[in-house]
């Protein structure tokens, strides 16, 4: 991996799959306030750009350092443009890695997220060599069902992360 690639983990022919860093800020912003992220996934109370970089700090880029992997960016190779993420997270409540992935509106039904999470399993499988990955979701949130259910993970079981939390639906593979 050149210096120019430097925080690339993952590519395909359309998507590069890198590492957040804090300048990435306005963009986390974006995402993480999109009316389907905040129903589905939960407010995470990131605000302005101050905000974000506090989040990425002690999420995704502390999971780096941790494991090694994490959540990424996802950007169109043709223009750099950021679209979305797509990754993997160790999360306390689930035993296995999981396969988490968003993307901004404008580009959804466009077959990224397809793409994205097609390799992110291949990286999962013969770069990490893990043995099975799952993906979690809230019942209503059918997009993401629908994508689980073409990158072949079946319907394993409904749980909760916590006492309290919302029931989730636990989708999974194995290689």
């Amino acid at each position: 991996m050149g210096e120019h690639n430097a925080g690339i983990e993952i590519q395909s022919a359309r998507l590069r799959l890198r590492r957040f860093t804090l300048a990435d800020a306005g963009f986390c912003v974006e995402l993480l306030n999109d009316p389907d992220w905040i129903r589905f996934i939960g407010d995470r109370g990131v605000r302005n750009d101050a905000d974000a970089r506090a989040y990425m700090t002690k999420t995704y880029i502390a999971q780096y350092e941790r494991l090694g992997y994490g959540l990424y960016l996802v950007e169109r190779t043709l223009d750099t443009t950021p679209i979305g993420m797509c990754g993997l997270i160790k999360r306390d409540g689930l035993g296995d890695v999981d396969l988490g992935f968003a993307f901004l509106p404008a580009f959804r039904g466009q077959g990224y997220a397809l793409e994205a999470a097609t390799e992110t399993l291949r990286y999962a499988r013969d770069r990490l060599k893990l043995k099975r990955v799952v993906a979690i979701a809230t019942p209503g949130n059918l997009p993401s069902i629908a994508l689980m259910k073409k990158i072949s993970m079946r319907f394993e079981r409904a749980t909760r992360l916590r006492d309290d939390a919302e029931e989730l639906v636990v989708y999974a593979i194995e290689f």
